[in-house]
């Protein structure tokens, strides 16, 4: 597979999860392939960094595995290069033998109701965000000063929405929530959070962990009526299926939650059969309203129908979770009802089933927004079999990193690399350490810019 100018060159658009598991297969292959990573922003770790809740700093150990990944001397990372600004797929698919697409499900599902874009209606993607510190969001404000959020959706991001909303303050300063989300939340009058479900209990997506964290926290209570939870025949057969075995944990925990007693002020209200029909108010979310609904059908198949009930919760702010769609790239087809770039086997391919060649993708962007960061290796490793049946025994005449580095600074792009992200992350670390968080991370594009090319940087002192 070696050519002209060495192994194959590939270039990996997205540094979160799959963006490096692919990077890792491709190293690890035969061939001594040439990596490049490109990522939009100065910092890595995509959704790791910037979706997992501040709360959950386990989930973020998979950094350190990302970091062994980057000092592999045949991998480079190029941050602060963002496609179609800095440079295009074609430009890609010139300089590198393969072009694998990571970029995720960055933009979120709608609702689809009116009043969705009353003031005081969010994302939880861009709550989320937000609280992560996301230099696109950091400059959102949200208006806390409401004593009741509703939250749509009932899978893990919508379960992090309610867990931060209702946490105090001091469950959260040891985190690396950024300090301006813990300002917010400190002003917050929130104090009853709804969290709203089309479907029923057992259908629920969060899984059993996240739910059962709801019933540890200090200062809210978790409220379900227990009616709620009375289960039909096809309900109580996909709890005796084994597919239900995650469902059966869920419906316990939530039964155990029924039975308890309040003690707090603070509260998140758990619903179910209830989908979306409108955000009432003038100018500003003042209620939702709901169609009351019950589950119809078979076992693994039931839909909900409409009873003709309709209710109404007052509340100030809603937060919608119904899911994430991929955003097209420039050069590359889309499927705008799928949300995800077309393909077979994680190969692209155009309007009429043919492959595009040379290009490959990745993660959510291949499958749609589902799976833990885990399951994201099997998928980059599945993409990378094929990448590399496609290469075999091709000869190399791209010019990969050399070309893109000639080309990046023509434009006079301040590229991020690896040991420019350590300067970054270094500066993060020692400013979290006075307050005893982890990091206190940078916010702007230009502050982590500067950072990254200072002459010197500051240590933590257990860093």
């Amino acid at each position: 597979m070696n050519g002209a100018n060495g192994g194959p060159k590939v270039a990996v658009v997205g540094s979160g999860p799959s963006g490096f598991y692919a990077a890792e297969a491709l190293l690890a292959a035969e061939g001594a392939i040439e990596v490049d990573l490109i990522e939009k922003l100065p910092t890595p770790f995509g959704l790791v960094r910037y979706g997992v809740a501040p709360d959950h700093p386990k989930l973020k150990q998979v950094c350190a595995t990302f970091e062994a990944i980057a000092s592999h001397p045949r991998l480079a990372f190029f941050g602060n290069v963002a496609m179609g600004r800095d440079v295009t797929i074609a430009e890609l698919r010139d300089l590198y033998d393969a072009v694998v697409v990571a970029n995720g499900s960055s933009a979120d599902r709608r609702l689809g109701v009116p009043g969705e874009d009353l003031r005081g209606s969010w994302s939880a993607t861009e709550f989320v965000a937000w609280y992560n510190g996301h230099p696109d969001y950091r400059d959102h404000a949200f208006d806390l000063s409401a004593e009741t959020a509703v939250v749509v959706g009932q899978g893990n991001v919508a379960i992090d929405v309610c867990r931060i909303l209702a946490k105090s303050v001091d469950e959260l300063r040891g985190t690396d929530i950024c300090a301006h989300a813990l300002e917010a939340l400190a002003e917050s009058r929130v104090r009853d959070i709804h969290l709203v479900g089309r479907r029923g209990p057992v259908q629920a997506k969060c899984a059993a962990k996240e739910l059962r964290e709801l019933g540890t926290l200090g200062s809210a209570d978790v409220v379900v009526d227990p009616t709620g939870l009375t289960l039909g025949a096809s309900c109580e057969a996909e709890l005796a299926d084994p597919r239900g075995a995650a469902s059966a944990q869920n419906i316990k925990l939530l039964r155990a939650f029924a039975g308890k007693p309040r003690a707090h002020d603070r509260a998140i209200h758990i619903h179910f059969n209830l989908a979306p029909r409108a955000i009432e108010g003038p100018a500003e979310v003042r209620r939702v309203a709901f169609d009351r609904s019950r589950l119809v059908g078979e076992p693994f198949a039931q839909a909900p129908e409409p009873t003709g009930e309709v209710v109404a919760i007052d509340a100030g702010l809603v937060f919608r979770s119904v899911g994430y769609r991929g955003v097209a790239t420039e050069g590359l087809p889309f499927d705008e009802r799928s949300g995800i770039i077309p393909n077979r086997e994680g190969r692209v391919v155009d309007a009429d089933g043919r492959p595009v060649a040379g290009v490959y993708v990745v993660g959510w962007i291949k499958r749609g927004p589902s799976g833990i960061i885990g399951v994201n290796r099997a998928c980059s490793l599945a993409t990378v079999e094929r990448l590399l049946a496609d290469l075999d025994g091709a000869r190399s005449g791209k010019t990969g990193r050399r070309a893109l580095r000639s080309l990046l600074a023509d434009r006079r792009v301040r590229v991020v690399d690896f040991p420019r992200w350590g300067r970054i992350d270094a500066l993060e670390r020692a400013a979290g350490e006075p307050a005893g968080k982890p990091r206190e991370k940078l916010t702007s594009l230009a502050a982590m810019l500067d950072a990254a090319e200072a002459e010197h940087v500051p240590t933590a002192a257990h860093g």
